[in-house]
């Protein structure tokens, strides 16, 4: 892994040089864009609406125009920001960890130790294990200030960008300001079938089935050519959701009950 970011965590005097990594990658199967005609690659190009003429990214400044006037921003401008030049993972706040909404989590980040010395970012760890807190932190990152939480994960500590309060949407639905009435059968009903699926998370046992076909379709084309069959490919492909439609929600979770079972024994 190549770093991404170099600073360090600030709490109190404390200081706790790190280096940044991200901690997850993308592994979805690469395409582009083609012409359907005759397969020719689709480009875009940046071209100056004054010269037309095509421009590299080093001579792309960026510009903010308010209807009336415009500003333009040069690369400059905008590596002098006293936020950008920062290096600081500030902590705000050291909170109950679940406290904070999973669904603020944006990107993950990984956090190594970047001095010979590693006791102070023991020390950190050590703490936000031993007091089951969660470090909300502030710094800037990509031209952007971040708010984020800092955890531990494996002996390692993490950071989570968090999205800003305003970018959580408010969830809104008049179809559930009246609320339906679920007899207590049904939730005893609904419980056992839970329970029918009870398991321990284990993340490796699952793959993105998309990407594996997709990436099977791209073998197939590469070794057959543009005519591939996709029954002979993927095999004979049963309908979705063919069974009869059940209506009555008690006759749907003992049907789901029942069939959750007879999955459970013959798996």
């Amino acid at each position: 892994m190549r770093a991404i970011w170099k600073g360090a965590v600030t709490f109190g005097l404390v200081n706790v040089p790190v280096k940044v990594y991200s901690a997850t990658e993308d592994h979805d199967v690469p395409l582009h864009q083609v012409h359907d005609a005759d397969g020719g690659r689709i480009r875009y190009k940046r071209v100056c609406e004054i010269d037309g003429e095509v421009v590299p990214y080093e001579h792309i400044d960026k510009a903010y125009d308010d209807g009336e006037r415009t500003v333009v921003l040069t690369k400059q401008d905008l590596a002098d920001l006293p936020a950008e030049r920062d290096r600081e993972i500030s902590v705000v706040e050291f909170v109950p960890s679940d406290q904070i909404d999973p669904i603020m989590f944006d990107r993950t980040y990984y956090l190594e130790p970047d001095s010979k010395s590693t006791k102070a970012y023991v020390l950190l760890r050590r703490t936000l294990e031993e007091t089951d807190r969660t470090a909300v932190v502030k710094f800037a990152l990509r031209q952007r200030t971040r708010l984020a939480a800092l955890r531990v994960r494996d002996e390692v500590l993490v950071l989570q960008t968090l999205l800003w309060a305003d970018e959580i949407r408010e969830a809104a639905f008049p179809s559930l300001d009246e609320p339906a009435k679920v007899s207590a059968k049904e939730l005893t009903m609904s419980a056992q079938l839970v329970a029918s699926f009870e398991a321990d998370f284990t993340p490796e046992d699952y793959e993105d089935e998309y990407q594996v076909q997709l990436r099977k379709l791209v073998d197939a084309k590469l070794e057959a050519g543009e005519s591939v069959d996709t029954a002979a490919t993927f095999g004979e492909q049963a309908e979705e959701g063919g069974g009869a439609e059940v209506v009555d929600l008690m006759e749907a979770l003992k049907r789901s009950v029942a069939d959750a079972k007879k999955s459970r024994k013959t798996g």
